[in-house]
């Protein structure tokens, strides 16, 4: 819609042209075509701009300038002289539009300017038309650069879209959430602060106002727009002015008082075009004392030296300063000349050709001279090679991106203070905020996106302080913040009705007065009950009126939750939750097997068949040697069973005299220690301290069963069973107070009650220690969250009410709210069943696998022993070989099993008496040798 308004603009000019007599074009040839030479001796170049005006008075003197150089220069264009045709715009639209088609009926090869966004918009169709650069030093709105829109405009300076995101940086890195837009109501204002609301909503912050001024805006009107915006709360002011008018605004803000503490201004690059153009009087400086503006960066060259050396030497200027467009300005005409050498060079050539549809246009009108204007064939490929350019110019570098914008886009922030301004730093597309030039950082990696690698110098703001203003009061308006309140029926001391003047009291309420009285401003507020005080209002409901705008914030017992929080901004929490289980309780019935409890029955199996297997472990291992395990086998199989459990007592009256038994035995009854321990504390435990049970273990075992649940009324725990655990809605019981909490768990499911209610911890603390811990809490918490106050999103009250209450709860004097209001006792929690509590085998295995180990390794290193004896008894043919009269053909496993039995059974002295016995006959058997070898006496 907006380009259809422009092509409709432009064809309005075009008509209007058809009516005014062109004597200027009337020598121009009725040709269809006509051509000059390759290097012609004069190009007509045009420049549009306001002559009398900020940036007129600056750029008019750089462009003369500038094509004094160039016609000088004879390195480049090789003797073709550039000629600049001048026409003022007078700052008009109609104008301007009208000066430039005078312009482009002189065959000019590009124009210069202009200098007005608007003007620009205006008669880039014409130069589309005509094939000519539009090669503007000025003109910053950022739609300009649409390429399909406007492919024939070059913006040689830098575009407001890189200034505005300079601005929202600003912004950010001083922590400000809003801003009030002062701008001038036409295409460079308006495009300019819409480009500043996309930039600011990257940083989480937005324009909370706009108030557009018409560009010729009276001072009566400035003063009628600030004194409506004074009335916000917003107190950060960007204002995106023409340059011309721009001072009336901080001379009426001066008188109106909003040039005092607590106010910020940042001003863009217009404000700095003024100041460095012109000799400013220092009653101006002094309405512009605390206000940070933006200002082209240019770097130190020796182009931009020569270029002051070249201003000091002009006489025809009507200032002794210049600002940074004047820079831009002689750069355009280099920039020009550079690419029509190159042009040159390459074969190029100026020739002009009549548009077809011009002369369909003009129709039978002998006085039309709209076929004068003629098309510039070779303007696209002009065009291309100026976007080529790459030179160091006064400016800085000369070179476009692939959007058709400077490359390195960067600006000075400076501070006005004192009688002139201080450089607070610098922002460049780069690097971000730096106290570094940009030209340096740029040899660095890019580094934008953490705000701690932002960095300016310190501020002097409005009111000469150095403190960081808030950036926000409460609205000079007369109206208090209009704060929600839930008028509750259950848990009063929490928050409900009162008759004072404050009309609301509880622990929510002197939490809240007390975070309020440690701002350093004060906060008119005032109270609105929420409900009808019969039953608990919805804190849904009240969240969601925050957000309607029907109430400023809800103060009460507002649960943080996902949901909520996506509509409105919490405070600090200032009290913690989370849900539980009620229960009713139970006393434990005694049972005449409660001495079983103790141990489950894994570990009563297990236990009992490690005493019957470390007694058959020491009856083996003490056998061959101690008399007490010896005897007929009924006897050692009660011995056995005696042995085995009497260890638990520690009451066994036999005697171990082996090694191996000692230490198996030794090691065995530790661990009847450690057991006999555990199950005296584990019984002890269940008969005198777990008194009490519940049906209902938890979360659990509460979601698993079929049971009605009750739920406090208003809560948002309704929503969060149905739709997160997935508990049907016909098991919830909506309970309206604490009477119906009792009731409700002392009826129990059977009785048209409840099983359990799930509330929040602040509540069930309140009416277990009212009810004198007649119910208990089961499990554990299972979810965590807390209460806060809630705001408006990007409400600043939300941030400094935080910071409070982390300072109530430091000093204690939230603790002290919390004892006057709510119990300080509490009753004990039922947070495991008494199954839970019996030792189990996983508590043991270990010593048991230690046992294990020692009596299987006793085991081996016996039958190792056996097994030697008996090898050597057969291979020397002891008794217990020699007696035996197995017949040949029997099993020879069956006789081995017997003889290893025999060697078992017999005692050790036996063993050793047969050993001694095999001794002597050895020797006996040798002795008649011997004799047999001693010589005869």
């Amino acid at each position: 819609m907006k380009a259809c308004l422009y092509m409709k603009r432009a064809l309005v000019f075009l008509i209007s042209c058809l009516c005014v007599t062109m004597e200027a074009m009337g020598n121009a040839s009725n040709s269809s075509a006509s051509s000059s030479s390759v290097s012609p001796k004069v190009l007509n170049i045009g420049a549009l701009f306001t002559f009398n005006s900020t940036i007129g008075r600056s750029a008019g003197p750089a462009l003369t300038a500038a094509i004094r150089d160039v016609n000088s220069d004879s390195s480049i264009l090789n003797g073709t002289k550039l000629n600049l045709i001048l026409q003022d715009t007078n700052c008009s639209g109609f104008l301007g539009t009208f000066e430039a088609m005078q312009l482009m009926g002189k065959d000019i090869v590009a124009a210069l300017g202009p200098q007005s966004s608007g003007i620009a918009h205006s008669i880039s169709f014409v130069m589309n038309e005509l094939h000519v650069p539009l090669l503007s030093f000025a003109a910053t709105d950022p739609t300009l650069s649409a390429q399909h829109q406007y492919p024939y405009f070059v913006r040689t300076t830098i575009s407001d879209h890189f200034q505005m995101y300079a601005v929202a940086d600003l912004v950010s890195y001083f922590g400000w959430g809003e801003v009030v837009a002062v701008f001038v109501d036409d295409d460079y204002g308006r495009n300019g602060i819409s480009v500043l609301g996309d930039a600011l909503a990257t940083k989480r912050a937005k324009i909370s106002y706009k108030a557009a001024l018409t560009p010729d805006a009276s001072r009566t009107e400035i003063d009628s727009m600030l004194v409506g915006v004074n009335l916000l709360e917003t107190r950060v002011f960007v204002v995106h002015v023409n340059p011309d008018s721009g001072l009336n605004i901080f001379s009426v803000a001066s008188r109106l008082g909003m040039m005092s503490n607590g106010y910020v201004w940042i001003a863009t690059d217009w404000l700095t075009s003024v100041v460095d153009s012109s000799e400013v009087e220092p009653e101006t400086l002094e309405l512009l004392q605390g206000v940070v503006a933006l200002r082209h960066h240019t770097t130190d060259s020796e182009a931009k030296a020569r270029f002051a050396s070249t201003w000091r030497g002009l006489k025809s200027k009507e200032t002794t300063r210049f600002n940074t467009y004047a820079l831009y300005a002689y750069d355009s005409v280099w920039l020009l000349a550079r690419a029509l050498n190159e042009f040159f060079a390459t074969g190029g050539s100026i020739t002009f050709s009549d548009d077809p549809r011009l002369q369909e246009a003009s129709g039978d009108s002998k006085n039309a001279r709209i076929t004068s204007l003629r098309v510039f064939n070779e303007g696209s490929r002009l065009l291309q090679v100026l976007l080529r350019m790459n030179f160091s110019g006064a400016a800085g570098r000369v070179q476009f991106d692939s959007d058709k914008n400077l490359v390195d886009p960067s600006f000075d922030v400076l501070n006005f203070g004192g009688s002139g301004s201080h450089s607070l730093g610098y922002w460049s597309n780069h690097s971000g905020l730096s106290t570094v030039p940009p030209e340096l950082q740029h040899k660095k990696p890019s580094n934008t996106s953490t705000k701690t690698s932002q960095h300016l110098y310190g501020v002097i703001w409005p009111g000469e302080t150095a403190k960081r203003p808030r950036g926000w009061v409460f609205p000079d308006n007369g109206k208090p913040l209009r704060i929600a309140v839930p008028y509750r029926v259950s848990f009063p001391s929490f928050v409900t009705k009162d008759e004072g003047p404050l009309g609301a009291k509880g622990f929510c309420i002197d939490v809240f007065e007390a975070a309020l009285a440690l701002l350093p401003y004060p906060v008119p507020h005032q109270y609105i009950l929420f409900g009808d005080g019969r039953r608990n209002p919805s804190f849904d409901n009240i969240v969601n009126e925050v957000v309607q705008d029907k109430y400023d914030a809800a103060v009460g017992d507002v649960t943080i939750t996902t949901n909520r929080t996506r509509l409105v901004d919490f405070t600090q929490p200032y009290m913690d939750s989370g849900l539980v289980v009620v229960a009713p309780m139970q006393k434990v019935k005694s049972s005449p097997w409660a001495f079983l409890k103790p141990f489950t029955w894994q570990m009563w199996a297990v236990t009992g068949v490690f005493f019957l297997f470390v007694g058959t472990v020491v009856w083996i291992l003490e056998h061959r040697m101690n008399a007490e395990f010896r005897g007929p086998p009924s006897q050692q199989l009660v011995t056995v069973f005696w042995f085995s459990f009497s260890t638990m007592f520690f009451s066994h009256r036999e005697n171990t005299v082996s090694t191996l038994g000692r230490l198996v035995l030794i090691l065995w009854l530790f661990i009847v220690l450690v057991i006999n321990s555990s199950y005296t504390a584990s019984l002890t435990s269940i008969l005198t301290v777990q008194q009490l049970s519940s049906r209902i273990q938890g979360i659990d075992s509460l979601i698993s069963s079929w049971e009605p649940i009750g739920i406090q009324d208003g809560s948002f725990v309704y929503r969060y069973l149905v739709d997160d655990l997935n508990i049907a809605e016909s098991r919830l019981r909506v309970l309206k107070g604490e009477d119906e909490y009792i009731r409700a768990l002392e009826r129990g499911p059977s009785g048209g009650g409840v099983a359990a209610i799930i509330d929040e911890l602040p509540y069930v603390e309140l009416f277990l220690s009212n009810t004198r811990c007649r119910f208990t809490t089961v499990g554990q918490e299972f979810t965590k969250s807390g209460w806060g106050f809630a705001f408006q999103r990007d409400s600043p009250l939300a941030v400094d009410l935080s910071t409070t209450i982390l300072q109530l709860s430091e000093n204690g004097e939230l603790q002290r709210i919390h004892d006057k209001w709510l119990p300080r006792e509490r009753c004990s929690t039922l947070e495991e069943p008494i199954d839970d509590a019996r030792l189990s085998l996983m508590s043991f295995w270990g010593l048991f696998l230690i046992c294990g180990v020692a009596c299987i390794g006793a085991l081996a290193f016996f039958f190792g022993r056996v097994c030697f004896q008996y090898n050597r008894l057969s291979a020397d043919g002891g008794p217990a070989i020699a007696g035996s009269t197995e017949p040949a053909d029997q099993t020879r496993i069956c006789g081995l099993f017997k003889a290893l039995m025999d060697i078992i059974d017999r005692k050790e002295t036996e063993i050793k008496d047969m050993f001694r016995q095999m001794r002597e006959d050895s020797n006996r058997e040798a002795e008649p040798g011997r004799d047999s070898n001693r010589p005869s006496s």
